[in-house]
């Protein structure tokens, strides 16, 4: 006797077949999903607040990491609690007119910590090529820039999504229905993504040839260590990238699992970055153990010194 198959709405016609997790399942997937969210979130926001309250910190290349951790802290805020809910029950049931504005922030602000990445990639080729006139060009107005660019595109392109219903069919079915759109997704996410990695082999080529002084030898450090969030990212991205486009030229044979799979793999990206800058950063473990222990509160707290005994 063969079980009957659940709806995620039993009296709308076409509605999507509900998928059986078991309780455990469940539990154990809302735990996943759950913990990335607020690692995204928390960790996030905790990267935001020390390099904006630590005077030391206000550098152009740490402004870029702390609007990068803007644009992840609203991936885990806006997008990944609804996208846990849809991934575990199989349904939607935050309303259509949200599953829209859901992936409107989906695309912007993954794009986004992808255009800051690649930002930073310059950044941090001109630093390492170019060492002393690199504090003359890439300025604070320089980075504002960026960070401007890197802001405007993927909303004006998120934008473009919502008014012209590209992704709506697509969302029903949780894959993307217009080619046209994944072709310029996944051309979107490889150029800026082998800009980085042409960016990141020439840093890594000329910091060989340089004299090993103490300024190069940071500056080498802070690259080994932002190309390693570059690497992150890509391995974390470059399925779904991959999989939406075979999925959009091959007649959708994507088992939903394996979107869900490759969605999350993108997603906790942006609870990563935290965990990267934690463990290879000590200023960043520092300026954590002040904001928790409530030592920020204190009047001078700003102006601490977070590199004291660091190379």
């Amino acid at each position: 006797m063969g079980f009957a198959v659940q709806l995620c709405y039993e009296n709308v016609n076409g509605s999507c077949v509900k998928a059986p997790y078991s309780p455990g399942s469940r539990l154990v997937l809302y735990t996943v999903f759950g913990c990335g969210a607020l690692l995204a979130m928390l960790g996030n926001l905790l990267v935001m607040i020390a390099i904006l309250h630590f005077k030391q910190l206000h550098s152009p290349t740490n402004f870029l990491i702390a609007s990068l951790a803007c644009a992840d802290f609203l991936v885990g805020v806006t997008v990944m609690p609804f996208s846990m809910v849809r991934s575990v029950e199989s349904c939607w049931y935050f309303g259509r007119s949200f599953c829209t504005f859901h992936t409107c922030c989906d695309v912007a602000f993954c794009y986004s910590s992808l255009f800051h990445l690649c930002f930073i990639s310059i950044d941090r080729y001109m630093a390492v090529t170019d060492p002393l006139v690199y504090p003359t060009k890439f300025t604070v107005s320089v980075s504002g820039l960026c960070i401007s660019i890197s802001w405007v595109l993927p909303l004006v392109y998120s934008g473009a999504v919502f008014f012209t219903g590209a992704y709506d069919d697509g969302l029903e079915e949780l894959s993307i229905v217009n080619q046209n759109w994944v072709l310029i997704d996944f051309l979107s996410f490889f150029i800026p993504t082998l800009v980085m990695i042409i960016l990141y082999s020439n840093i890594f080529l000329v910091a060989r040839q340089q004299a090993k002084r103490l300024k190069i030898l940071r500056e080498r450090k802070a690259a080994k260590t932002l190309s390693i969030t570059v690497i992150t990212f890509m391995i974390s991205w470059i399925p779904y990238s991959i999989d939406s486009l075979i999925d959009a030229f091959m007649g959708f044979i994507t088992p939903a699992y394996i979107y869900e799979i490759c969605c999350w793999c993108a997603y906790y990206n942006s609870a990563i970055n935290p965990l990267i800058y934690a463990l290879f950063y000590p200023w960043f473990r520092k300026a954590i153990k002040i904001v928790l222990s409530g030592q920020i509160f204190k009047n001078d707290s700003a102006s601490m010194n977070l590199f004291s005994g660091q190379m």
